[in-house]
């Protein structure tokens, strides 16, 4: 009889062992709508996802833009992979209890509250930036419309009229003015010198020599270039960087474009400067309507060309930054800590999960 219970003991002890070793498989949701996930996930993506976890989509076919939303449609998620029209507010981390991980499938996670998400022991996780190309790509392709006109020369065509005649504007030999010089900034500025223009920089935090390449203030380059690109970060301090100052400190006749967010820009002081002729033109693929996208007002004008932050919208930008999600939902089912954490210390909830207790 001793052997027995012995017996049943150990068996039992052994199995609990056992299935505490292979973990369940991980409860993700894909907060994506469906035009999000066409564009921002895709097929390719979710296959590579479901081999590491069970994923379930958002099926209510909208943005799930409130807290509520969020957690009704998630349910009993433990891991949240987040598109970046949903946020990721406080209230959400005390009304889903198994959460233990939210991961943007972009490098900004402005649209998670990280401190809420610390204080409630939620990993916050972040995407490498594969969108360098395109956005460099779509800064040269604005270079020359501006520069060219052919917005202009294509509206009046699709409205059945014939486009007047303009004298364009040679790349070759202008000053591009560069504010901001991280990676996509230093794309651009290799690109811009193949083309034969002048690039100026300003960025006091990025200054390493480069052939061809000449750092100045921010003043001094709003006074010298023909094309002032703004790729500055968004922060505190670089609110309404170009406001009506910065925009009458410019050459006059020159031409502004946005490739970084819409709050770096006073929109009203730019309208302005559009109307007194003191910009020839702007361009946008951000601004301060929703989802950072272009104000309809600045929009619609005939002398920018705007597009609706498309920047990072190619099939190659997309995978890169999704497959990121993958590897690192990957991660955290195999119990590892996984790239691009951005609170690693405050994951509390992933840490316990692992031990078996949540």
């Amino acid at each position: 009889m001793k052997f027995f219970w012995f017996f049943l003991f150990t068996k039992r002890t052994i199995l609990s062992n056992i299935y505490k070793a292979i973990p369940m498989p991980l409860r993700v949701f894909l907060t994506h709508s469906p035009d999000m996930f066409a564009n921002f996930y895709g097929d390719r993506a979710l296959a590579a996802l479901r081999a590491h976890a069970d994923v379930r989509l958002n099926t209510t076919g909208t943005v799930l833009d409130t807290p509520e939303a969020l957690v009704r449609a998630a349910g009993d998620a433990q891991v949240l992979v987040a598109d970046r029209a949903t946020p990721i507010a406080a209230a959400v981390f005390p009304a889903m209890p198994h959460l233990f991980a939210a991961c943007r499938v972009a490098v900004d996670i402005s649209t998670i509250d990280v401190p809420a998400a610390s204080a409630a022991g939620v990993l916050v996780t972040r995407a490498t930036p594969g969108f360098v190309t395109a956005v460099t790509e779509l800064a040269l392709g604005m270079l020359v419309d501006l520069a060219r006109g052919v917005s202009t020369a294509v509206a009046a065509y699709r409205a059945g009229h014939a486009p007047s005649l303009a004298r364009g504007r040679q790349l070759h030999g202008a000053a591009l003015g560069i504010v901001g010089f991280g990676v996509i900034g230093q794309r651009l500025a290799d690109l811009a010198l193949a083309f034969g223009m002048r690039v100026i920089v300003a960025d006091p935090y990025q200054r390493q020599p480069r052939d061809g390449i000449r750092h100045t203030t921010l003043p001094d380059l709003l006074a010298e270039a023909d094309y002032v690109v703004c790729l500055a970060l968004s922060t505190p301090e670089t609110a309404n960087l170009f406001d009506a100052a910065a925009f009458a400190a410019m050459r006059r006749g020159a031409c502004f474009i946005n490739l970084s967010r819409g709050e770096l820009v006073d929109e009203a002081a730019l309208d302005a400067a559009l109307d007194a002729g003191q910009l020839a033109g702007a361009a946008m693929d951000v601004g301060r309507a929703p989802d950072q996208r272009p104000s309809p007002a600045l929009a619609g004008r005939t002398d920018v060309i705007a597009t609706p932050h498309i920047g990072g919208l190619t099939r190659e930008a997309a995978e890169h930054q999704a497959f990121d999600t993958v590897r690192q939902v990957a991660d955290l089912a195999a119990g590892t800590l996984p790239h691009g954490a951005v609170n690693a210390e405050a994951a509390t909830r992933w840490h316990l999960t692992r031990q078996g207790r949540a």
